[in-house]
C-alpha cells in the first residue's frame, strides 16, 4: 500500500473556521418480525396499514415484548465498531407529540444504550480518520406519513402504520467530524459495516437508513463549541456531503457578519442545494425522558455477547486490507468489491471455485461487467454464477478465449444462466493464436488498406485500426497481442511476421 497523501491546507470557510460534526444515523434492523409485536417487519411494497396490531398501533392496554433479534444486530454492531457493552440496559419512554407517534411516546434507551464508546477508520483523501462513537442504542421506529391532495384538491396528511414500530438502531458519533468528506466517508463505512454484518440492507434510496448531522462552526485555534445546528433529509452520499458543505459556508458567512446563529433543525434541499429551516431544535430535556414500565431491565449473559463476537464475519475494512496485501489488488478496486454485497459474495465464491484464476483480472470483471450489468438489470445480475464467471477468466487467461467474445460470453450466460462452456462451443468461440492461420486474414486486410499503409509509413497511429480490422475478420478470436505484433512486423518490413 502506497502512503496516505500529506493533509492539504484548509480552503474557503474552514481556512478560517473549524467544523464541528456529529453524525446520527438511523437504520432498519433487518428482522422478520417488528420491535415490540408480532407484524410482519418486510412491508415496503404492501398496501398501506396491512402490517399493524393493537401493539404498533398504540392501542390502550396493549404490551410490548422485546425481539431478541433485533437485541443481537445491535450487539454485533457494537462488537464490531468495538464498544463496549453494559452488563444491564433498560428501556425508556421518549415522550413527544406528533401525527406519526400513535402512543404519544416512542420506546428508546437513554442513558443505558447496548453499545457504548465505539470507534470506526476509514479512508478519505488525507488519509485515514477515525470516529468515536458515543452510542448505538435501540427504538421503535415511527410510521410514516404521506402528503398529498385529495379529489377536492384540499392538501392532506395520510399515516401509514406499517412502519410503526420496526426496529429501528440509532447511532450517535463524537463531535469529531471535521469535514464534508469525512461524513460522507463514515456513513458509506458504516453501510457497508452494517451489511457485512448481517444488521441491516442500509439502503438510503428506501428510507432503510437515514443520516442526520449535527453542524457548528468555532475560529480556529479555539476549543468551546458553536451553536449547532442539526440537518435533515439527506437522501443519500452525495446528499449528505452536498448539505454539510452549503451548511459550513452558510454558517460561516453568517458569522463574518456579526449574524447570532439560532440552534435550528433544518432540511436539505437537494434541488436547490440548500438547506432550509424546518423548527428549533430540541434538547434532550424536552423529550423528559424516563424508565418504560411495561419492559424489565435487560441483561446481557457474557456467553451470549461472547458468542456474538465470535460470529462476525471478516468486517470491510480488513477484507479491503487483504485484497490489497494478499491479492494484489488496487485500493480502488478492493474499496468498490467490499461495498457491494452482491460483489463480494461473486468474488470470493469465484476464487474458491477457481483458485490459480488471476484475482486482478477477476476483479476487473467484477468491477466492470458485473456491477454494470447489476446497475442496469439487477435480475439479469443475480444469474451470474461464481463459478461460471470464474471458467470465463481462466479461459482468458490461457488464451483459450479472447476478451472481445468474452464479452458476449458473459452477457449470454447472464441472460439465460447457461455455461460458459456451452455458450462458447455453440458459438464456435475459440481464440485463434495460431501465427500461420492469421497470417492470410493480416495479408488481406493489408491489401484491401493501402491508405492505412501509407498512413503507418508516414508515422501516423493507425496500427490499431489495422488489429481491429483483423478481430473483425476473424469475429474476435484472434489472439489481440499476437495480431498487433504480426500486423507491426508486416508493416515494417519483417519478412518472419
Amino acid at each position: 500500500m502506497t502512503a496516505p497523501p500529506a493533509p492539504s491546507q484548509p480552503s474557503g470557510a474552514l481556512a478560517r473556521y473549524e467544523a464541528v460534526i456529529g453524525i446520527e444515523v438511523h437504520c432498519q434492523l433487518r428482522t422478520a418480525s417488528k420491535m415490540f409485536c408480532g407484524c410482519s417487519n418486510t412491508y415496503a411494497d404492501d398496501p398501506p396499514n396491512t402490517h399493524t396490531c393493537p401493539v404498533c398501533l398504540g392501542l390502550p392496554g396493549a404490551l410490548p415484548v422485546i425481539n431478541k433479534r433485533a437485541v443481537e444486530h445491535v450487539l454485533a454492531t457494537g462488537a464490531a465498531i468495538e464498544a463496549t457493552t453494559p452488563p444491564a440496559t433498560r428501556w425508556d419512554r421518549k415522550n413527544y407529540f406528533y401525527p406519526d407517534l400513535p402512543k404519544g411516546y416512542q420506546i428508546s434507551q437513554y442513558d443505558l444504550p447496548l453499545a457504548a464508546n465505539g470507534r470506526l477508520s476509514f479512508q478519505t483523501s488525507e488519509g485515514e480518520v477515525t470516529i468515536g462513537i458515543t452510542r448505538a442504542h435501540l427504538e421503535e421506529d415511527t410510521a410514516k406519513l404521506v402528503h398529498g391532495t385529495d379529489e377536492a384538491g384540499r392538501r392532506v396528511s395520510l399515516i401509514d402504520f406499517n412502519r410503526s414500530g420496526a426496529p429501528l438502531m440509532e447511532i450517535v458519533t463524537d463531535p469529531d467530524v471535521r469535514s464534508a468528506e469525512q461524513a460522507r466517508r463514515y456513513a458509506e463505512e458504516l453501510q457497508a459495516l452494517l451489511r457485512a454484518i448481517g444488521a441491516s440492507d442500509a439502503d438510503m434510496e428506501r428510507g432503510q437508513m437515514r443520516v442526520e448531522a449535527n453542524i457548528s462552526l468555532r475560529p480556529r485555534g479555539t476549543e468551546p463549541f458553536g451553536t449547532r445546528v442539526e440537518v435533515k433529509n439527506m437522501n443519500s452520499f452525495r446528499s449528505v456531503e452536498r448539505a454539510i458543505a452549503f451548511e459550513i459556508e452558510r454558517q460561516a458567512a453568517a458569522l463574518d457578519a456579526g449574524e447570532t446563529l439560532t440552534q435550528d433543525t433544518r432540511g436539505w434541499n437537494e434541488d436547490r442545494g440548500m438547506t432550509y429551516v424546518m423548527r428549533s431544535k430540541e434538547d434532550s430535556h424536552d423529550y423528559r425522558y424516563f424508565p418504560e414500565p411495561d419492559l424489565p431491565p435487560l441483561r446481557v449473559d457474557a456467553d451470549w455477547l461472547a458468542s456474538i463476537r465470535a460470529g462476525l464475519p471478516e468486517l470491510p475494512a480488513a477484507r479491503r486490507a487483504r485484497y490489497q496485501a494478499d491479492l494484489g489488488l488496487s485500493g480502488y478496486d478492493a474499496a468498490v468489491i467490499v461495498a457491494d454485497a452482491q460483489a463480494t459474495v461473486l468474488f470470493e465464491d469465484a476464487r474458491s471455485s477457481e483458485p490459480n484464476a488471476d484475482p486482478k483480472a477477476l476483479a476487473n470483471w467484477v468491477t466492470g461487467a458485473f456491477l454494470g450489468l447489476l446497475k442496469m438489470d439487477p435480475e439479469a445480475a443475480g444469474r451470474v454464477e461464481a463459478s461460471e464467471l470464474a471458467d470465463l477468466v481462466r479461459r482468458v487467461g490461457a488464451g483459450e478465449l479472447s476478451g472481445t467474445n468474452a464479452k458476449e460470453v458473459f452477457a449470454a450466460h447472464a441472460a439465460d444462466g447457461a455455461t460458459v462452456a456451452s455458450i462458447v462451443e455453440a458459438r464456435g468461440f475459440r481464440q485463434i493464436s495460431d501465427s500461420g492461420a492469421l497470417g492470410a486474414v493480416i495479408d488481406d486486410v493489408i491489401a484491401a488498406n493501402p491508405k492505412a499503409v501509407a498512413d503507418f509509413q508516414a508515422g501516423k497511429p493507425v496500427l490499431g485500426f489495422f488489429v481491429g480490422q483483423v478481430m473483425k475478420a476473424t469475429r474476435g478470436q484472434a489472439n489481440a497481442a499476437l495480431v498487433q505484433e504480426a500486423v507491426r512486423g508486416r508493416l515494417e518490413g519483417d519478412p518472419g511476421s
